[in-house]
C-alpha cells in the first residue's frame, strides 16, 4: 500500500480551499437546514374540512368502502368499516393488521397517510376546498360525464367534432347547472369537451406534446407507441360482477391487447396509459423532450444562461432539472393519501354507478341527484350494457383506496410544477403533432402555437382526465394538482437558499394563472 491511500483521513491532512473552514460550513449547513425547518413550523396551520357525507349517511354510501365486505346492495359492512376507521384514527399498525376484508384484494397503503419528509411541507400541512357532495348537481354532472366519457372510450380526439357520440356529449353535458368543466359561451363543445380547466387545456390537439413526440433517452431515442387495449370492451358492467369486486375479488377477466402499438389517440389509449405508467414517467419524459430543446427553452432565471465561462449540471443544469421533477412525485402522493384517508374517504364512481344501478331497478332509494337521472346518457349506458353500471376500463376497476384527490393529479401537479421552474413556459415547441384516427402515425398539428407553459398544463390535465377516461376517478379528483403544485412550491423554497450562484428565484405561472417567484 502505498503513502496517499494508506492516509488516515481523520488526520489533520486536509487540503480543501475555499471561502469557509470545516467548521464554519458546517455551521451554515446546519442553520440552513434549520431555517428551513422552522418556515415550514410557522406557516399557519389550516383546516381539513370535509363535504359531510360520512356524517349524512349513516349506511356509508358516499364513502369509498371497496374490497371491505358488503351486503347485497353493496352497501358495506358497517362493523367492518368500523375497524377500517379505528385503525385510521389511533395509526396503530396492528389495528391495521385486525381490518376485515371481502376477498382476496388489500388496501392500498393507508399508513402513507402518516409518514413524513424532510423537505417541503408536511403532508398534514397543506389543505384543499372538499369534494361535491352524494346529492348535489355537481356530483351528477360528474358522473353523467363518466358515463359519456365510457360511451366515448372509442372515438379518436381527432373526430370529435363529427361524431355523433362526442356531439351528444356536448350537448347534454351543457343542460347541467353544475358542470365544471370548461366552456364557450356557457355551453361544452366538441372542442371543450373531456378537457381541463387550465391555461392552455383548449389550444390545439387533445393530447399533451410531451405525450406524443420521441423521447430522446440516453443513447437512445424512445417513439410513444403505446401497448393499448382493443376497443368495444369494457368490464363490471353485470351486477355480480361488479358486486364481487366491490367485495374484494380478484377479477376473472384480463385486458385484451391490440396487435400493433399505438399513440395515444382515444379515450381508452390514454386509460390504459394510466394504467400502465410508473409514478412520474410523463414528467420524465417531458423534462427529457425539453432538455433536447437546448439553452433556449431553459427558465430566464437560470443562472448560467449568460456566464461566459460555466455551465450547469449538479445545480442548474440537467442532472438538477431530472432530480427535482422525479423528487417531487413521492412527496404529493403523500399529501393526496393523507387526505384519502383522514379526510374524505370519497367514494369511486365505480361505487356511486352501483347507487344508480340499485335506484332505477327499485332495490333501493338513494338520494341521486334528478339532473343525472333526467339525462338521455342514463337510457344510453343501460341500451349498450343492460345495467346502469358504469363500464370500468380496467378489468380490477378502481384501485383500492378513495378517490379525492387523484394520487395522478397530485404526482403530476407536483413534477409539472418543478418543470414550470427550470424550463421557459413562453418557449413554442417545434414541429408539433397530433396522433391519426387509428393512432398509427402522427400528423403535423399546424393550428395556432403550442408553447411549453400550456402543454405542461394539458399534460396535467390529459394526466389526470385519464384515469376519468378508465371509470376511476371523478373530474373533482383533479384538485389533486393544486395540492401537488404547493408541494412542489414548499419543496422549492425548502433549496432556495441552498445555491451558491447569483440567483434571482424560480419564477413560473401557477396553475390559477398567478405568477410567483420563489
Amino acid at each position: 500500500m502505498n503513502k496517499e491511500t494508506s492516509l488516515n483521513l481523520n488526520t489533520e491532512v486536509s487540503c480543501e480551499i475555499g471561502p469557509t473552514s470545516n467548521q464554519k460550513r458546517s455551521q451554515q449547513a446546519f442553520l440552513i437546514r434549520e431555517e428551513a425547518a422552522l418556515f415550514e413550523k410557522d406557516i399557519p396551520l389550516p383546516g381539513h374540512p370535509c363535504n359531510g357525507d360520512s356524517n349524512r349517511y349513516p349506511n356509508k354510501i358516499a364513502d369509498y368502502t371497496k374490497a371491505l365486505p358488503h351486503n347485497k346492495l353493496g352497501e358495506v359492512d358497517l362493523n367492518a368499516y368500523g375497524v377500517l376507521i379505528r385503525a385510521l384514527s389511533t395509526g396503530e399498525p396492528e389495528v391495521f393488521e385486525s381490518i376485515p376484508l371481502g376477498g382476496v384484494t388489500k388496501l392500498v397503503d393507508p399508513q402513507a397517510a402518516y409518514a413524513f419528509e424532510m423537505a417541503g411541507p408536511d403532508s398534514h400541512h397543506l389543505s384543499i376546498i372538499p369534494p361535491p357532495t352524494l346529492s348535489s348537481a355537481e356530483e351528477a354532472s360528474e358522473m353523467a360525464e363518466e358515463y359519456w366519457m365510457a360511451l366515448a372510450r372509442d372515438v379518436p380526439f381527432i373526430d370529435y367534432d363529427t361524431n355523433p357520440i362526442t356531439i351528444a356529449a356536448s350537448a347534454d353535458l351543457s343542460k347541467f347547472t353544475e358542470f365544471s368543466g370548461p366552456k364557450v359561451n356557457s355551453k361544452v363543445t366538441t372542442g371543450t369537451l373531456f378537457r381541463g380547466n387550465l391555461p392552455g387545456d383548449l389550444v390545439g390537439p387533445y393530447v399533451s406534446q410531451f405525450l406524443q413526440q420521441d423521447i430522446p433517452f440516453g443513447p437512445k431515442t424512445i417513439v410513444q407507441r403505446n401497448r393499448t387495449t382493443v376497443p368495444d370492451v369494457d368490464y363490471l358492467t353485470k351486477y355480480q360482477e361488479w358486486l364481487d369486486i366491490q367485495n374484494g375479488s380478484a377479477p376473472t377477466a384480463e385486458n385484451i391487447y391490440e396487435l400493433k402499438r399505438r399513440y395515444i389517440y382515444d379515450g381508452r389509449s390514454i386509460g390504459e396509459y394510466v394504467h400502465q405508467d410508473f409514478t412520474f414517467q410523463a414528467a420524465l419524459t417531458a423534462c427529457l423532450i425539453l432538455l433536447s430543446y437546448g439553452q433556449e427553452a431553459l427558465s430566464p432565471t437560470n443562472p448560467y444562461l449568460h456566464s461566459t465561462t460555466q455551465t450547469g449540471s449538479a445545480t442548474f443544469g440537467d442532472a438538477h432539472a431530472l432530480d427535482f421533477v422525479v423528487r417531487a412525485a413521492r412527496p404529493a402522493l403523500e399529501g393526496a393519501w393523507f387526505q384519502k384517508w383522514l379526510v374524505h374517504r370519497r367514494l369511486r364512481p365505480e361505487e356511486y354507478g352501483g347507487l344508480v344501478q340499485n335506484l332505477l331497478t327499485g332495490a333501493a332509494n338513494y338520494s341521486i341527484n334528478p339532473e343525472l337521472l333526467n339525462s338521455q346518457v342514463i337510457a344510453k349506458i343501460y341500451k349498450k350494457y343492460g345495467t346502469y353500471l358504469l363500464p370500468q376500463a380496467y378489468p380490477e376497476g378502481c384501485p383500492n383506496h378513495p378517490a379525492y384527490p387523484a394520487g395522478h393529479s397530485a404526482s403530476i401537479g407536483a413534477c409539472v410544477t418543478m418543470l414550470k421552474a427550470f424550463f421557459k413556459e413562453s418557449f413554442v415547441i417545434p414541429n408539433p403533432v397530433m396522433a391519426s384516427a387509428d393512432g398509427l402515425s402522427l400528423l403535423p398539428y399546424t393550428g395556432p402555437a403550442l408553447t411549453v407553459g400550456g402543454e405542461l398544463n394539458k399534460l396535467a390535465a390529459n394526466l389526470s382526465l385519464a384515469r376519468s377516461f378508465a371509470g376511476v376517478h371523478w373530474r373533482s379528483d383533479n384538485q389533486g394538482v393544486y395540492l401537488g403544485e404547493n408541494i412542489a412550491i414548499g419543496i422549492l423554497e425548502d433549496y432556495r437558499n441552498t445555491y451558491n450562484e447569483n440567483f434571482s428565484g424560480f419564477t413560473f405561472t401557477k396553475f390559477d394563472g398567478n405568477i410567483v417567484t420563489i
